[in-house]
């Protein structure tokens, strides 16, 4: 039985929320909370910004869509974050993450 997490769509797209560790061995999709909340592990480290630009450059890999629309609109200085995906509606984007878990 595949799981339906939450996801929130946005007026222009979806909207992500995303919780992130830094410092890890790679840079992947860990899991899924139960409050639709990403859990991503991230290779950089958390200063100068780095891990909000590696976030986003990972985040368009797996969504496939260019870095230009994804933006982090709240959270840039703590591990809890909410990224705005422009033109991708949330099921499309739910299924890009759940697809890359795997």
């Amino acid at each position: 039985m595949t799981r339906k997490y939450d996801f929130h769509d946005g007026q222009r797209g979806s909207a992500l929320a995303v919780r992130v560790t830094p410092r890890a061995s790679q840079n992947q999709i860990v899991g899924v909370l139960s409050d639709g909340t990403i859990k991503v592990h991230l290779a950089s480290d958390p200063a100068d910004d780095e891990a909000n630009v590696e976030l986003v450059n990972f985040l368009a890999e797996v969504l496939g869509v260019p870095k230009s629309r994804l933006e982090i609109v709240a959270g840039e200085n703590g591990r809890d974050k909410l990224v705005s995906v422009l033109e991708m509606d949330v099921e499309t984007a739910h299924q890009r993450i759940l697809a890359h878990m795997d």
